[in-house]
């Protein structure tokens, strides 16, 4: 085994440092503000890849020179329109309305990189939601959980149960695709399973 070789993840979300962690990669949290904003004309997917190369490339400014810096960016889309995070009660709502008995994809992209050099890679999965009711939407809506989530829902928590059924990467569309994270990582000879 390898001696341990941390990796700074450009990210504050705490699953994707939770994913890191359970394929025993060490990371270490440094902060990337990018411009998140959808361009005109531009796609879901190369949003996606956008977001994600900015935050990698705002990331390595903010870490050790030579460290291998990780970030990703989620997208939920429906009808080629990105869901983001919900605004409020009213607009978390309707994105559940929107998704129920209905099938969407999730878009994530990671990308690794050490100072110039970057490598990107981005997943698709499809996830298809049951019919939900407007009852429980509303209780689900109170619980907290989708308030900071991309396209209104946690797959990963309560949101699990509106499931029906799911095509790919179930770690991507928790934030973080592993099995694609941990060949890149490996590409930068970080590797996975190190010691606690």
């Amino acid at each position: 085994m390898c001696s341990e070789r941390v990796l700074y993840l450009a990210s504050a979300s705490p699953r994707r440092r939770e994913l890191l962690e359970q394929i025993g990669v060490p990371v270490r949290v440094v902060a990337c503000a990018v411009d998140e904003q959808i361009l005109a004309g531009e796609t879901a997917l190369d949003y996606v890849q956008r977001v994600t190369r900015d935050k990698v490339k705002a990331g390595v400014r903010q870490a050790p020179e030579g460290a291998v810096v990780l970030a990703a960016d989620t997208a939920v889309v429906l009808d080629e329109r990105i869901l983001g995070k919900p605004a409020g009660r009213e607009q978390g709502l309707a994105m559940l309305r929107a998704l129920s008995g209905r099938e969407h994809s999730v878009i994530t992209a990671v990308a690794v990189a050490r100072g110039n050099e970057v490598r990107l890679q981005a997943v698709t999965t499809q996830v298809r939601f049951r019919p939900l009711g407007e009852a429980e939407m509303i209780a689900y809506w109170g619980t907290g959980e989708p308030v900071d989530k991309a396209g209104g829902y946690g797959i990963q928590g309560l949101g699990a149960v509106f499931v029906a059924h799911i095509a790919g990467s179930y770690s991507a569309v928790v934030g973080l695709p592993l099995m694609e994270t941990a060949g890149l990582l490996a590409e930068f000879a970080i590797p996975c399973w190190q010691p606690r």
